[in-house]
C-alpha cells in the first residue's frame, strides 16, 4: 500500500505560518504535520509515501519522498493534485491524505482494511470537534449520511439541521486502480466536476454515477489545521497522538 499527501496549496487561511512553506511543513509542538502524517501512514500500513507539491515545492528537497508536482496549484483544486499522482494511483491502491490534518495509525489501518474500491474516513463524533473549532458548528458542517453496510449516501451539501449530519469526512480516503479509473474518466468527460474539490467530486460520484463509497469511522483523535485558532485548540490532540505513537 502506498500513500499520497496533497500538499500543493498555499494554505493562506493559516496566516503567516505558511508564508515560506506548505501547511504540512508547519511545525507545531516540536514536529511538523508532515512528520506526524508519515508516522501514522507508515505505522498504519502505507510505508511508501509521496507528496504532491506546489507552493514552495523546493521545501521538500530535504525529505526522502517521491514528489509529484502540481505547477498549476494556484488555479486548481485537490482533484488536479490527485491527477499529478496518476502513476501511483494507476499502479495500485493508495491512501490519500490532505496535507493539513493529523490522525492515528489505527485510522489508516482501518481505511486500508475497508473492502470497497473507494473509501473515506469520517468522524461520527464530529460535533464535539466542530464545537471546539467554530462558534456555530452547523455553519461549517456539511451533509453526511450513511446507508446499508456503512455505504455513503450523502456528502457535501448545506445542512438545515444536525439530523442531516451523521458524521464529517476528515480528509483521508483510499482509491484502488478501478476506482481511480472511474475518477479519471469523470474528470475527463464531465464539465460539472471541473473546478470541484474532492468533496464535490465524491458528491458527483454518488449522485450521477451511483458509485459505492465505503466508510470507516476514525479510530482515536484527529484534527485539521485550517486557521490560526485551530493551532491552540488542537495542541491536546497532537499530544495524544504523540503519546499513542510512543506506546
Amino acid at each position: 500500500m502506498r500513500a499520497v499527501i496533497l500538499a500543493a496549496g498555499r494554505g493562506k487561511r493559516l496566516g503567516t505560518a505558511t508564508d515560506d512553506r506548505p501547511k504540512c511543513l508547519v511545525e507545531l509542538a516540536g514536529r511538523s504535520l508532515l512528520d506526524r502524517q508519515l508516522a501514522a501512514l507508515r505505522a498504519g500500513g502505507a510505508p511508501d509515501v509521496a507528496v504532491v507539491a506546489g507552493w514552495h515545492a523546493e521545501r521538500f528537497d530535504a525529505h526522502p519522498l517521491t514528489v509529484f508536482r502540481n505547477d498549476r496549484w494556484a488555479e486548481t483544486t485537490q482533484v488536479e493534485s490527485l491527477l499529478a499522482a496518476d502513476p501511483w494511483l494507476r499502479a495500485g491502491p493508495v491512501v490519500v491524505s490532505y496535507g493539513d490534518i493529523v490522525y492515528s495509525a489505527e485510522t489508516v489501518h482501518a481505511l486500508i482494511a475497508c473492502p470497497h474500491e473507494l473509501a473515506i474516513a469520517y468522524d461520527p463524533g464530529w460535533r464535539a470537534v466542530w464545537e471546539r473549532r467554530f462558534a456555530e458548528p452547523l455553519d461549517d458542517a456539511e451533509t453526511f449520511r450513511l446507508g446499508e453496510a456503512g455505504l455513503l449516501t450523502e456528502i457535501g451539501g448545506r445542512p438545515e439541521s444536525v439530523t442531516e449530519v451523521e458524521g464529517q469526512y476528515v480528509g483521508l480516503l483510499k482509491f484502488t486502480p478501478p476506482a481511480w479509473a472511474l475518477v479519471r474518466e469523470v474528470v475527463r468527460t464531465e464539465v460539472a466536476v471541473h473546478g470541484a474539490d474532492l468533496t464535490g467530486l465524491l458528491r458527483f460520484l454518488l449522485r450521477e454515477r451511483a458509485t459505492a463509497i465505503g466508510t470507516t469511522p476514525v479510530r482515536g483523535p484527529w484534527w485539521e489545521f485550517d486557521q490560526p485558532a485551530d493551532i491552540a485548540a488542537g495542541l491536546g490532540v497532537l499530544a495524544e497522538l504523540d503519546r499513542r505513537e510512543r506506546t
